[in-house]
């Protein structure tokens, strides 16, 4: 069974087949599909009913989303947004008058087998901290989010190696589950 991932980034779909293996195969399929607001899961349907629509076939998107906890979950899935208009440095200071630096990173993946199919929705959630830049940029604000002690052992998604990060991330954390859904279905025999 092949998987059209609707994501126009080179990088992330390198970073989705590392965490995947060669369980899912996956085809790559950049559409234009409007920025959304709402919740991050909400987004995250929508964007799988908008991109069923065009493919027309089994698909999965993706929506990832830093939210800072003094902020209520803001900046949240407009992360991009928010880096893109004031760097690493500006998120540092949004949490200036905070105490509470803490922060999570989230990943919702929505699944459907088709166009009136159900959408399936898969989050991982990796908690940490909002921290000055270290590291490369990788995805934007790595440099900027330290996991938890335990998990990151004390350095930013920046100052990670790629295997390091898939390990704990929350791309990964997602990821894990849409795979076991996938491969449960495919051992039931369902397409």
């Amino acid at each position: 069974m092949s998987v059209t991932f609707v994501t126009g980034n080179a990088g992330k779909l390198r970073e989705v087949n590392a965490i995947l293996g060669e369980s899912i195969p996956l085809q790559a399929l950049g559409l234009d599909l409007p920025e959304l607001q709402g919740t991050p899961e909400e987004i995250s349907k929508q964007k799988c009913l908008l991109a069923v629509a065009q493919i027309k076939g089994p698909c999965m998107v993706e929506d990832t989303a830093l939210c800072f906890n003094a902020l209520k979950g803001l900046p949240g899935p407009y992360i991009k947004w928010f880096l893109e208009a004031v760097h690493h440095d500006g998120l540092n200071r949004m949490l200036a008058g905070f105490d509470d630096k803490t922060a999570y990173a989230l990943c919702i993946f929505s699944y459907t087998d088709g166009v009136g199919q159900p959408i399936h929705t898969f989050s991982g959630r990796t908690e940490g901290r909002i921290v000055p830049a270290r590291g490369a940029s990788g995805f934007g604000w790595d440099a900027v989010f330290e996991p938890v002690e335990g998990e990151g052992h004390g350095k930013t998604y920046g100052e990670m190696s790629k295997e390091e990060k898939n390990a704990i991330s929350h791309r990964s954390k997602a990821l894990a589950l849409l795979r076991l859904h996938l491969l449960s279905k495919h051992q039931r025999g369902e397409k």
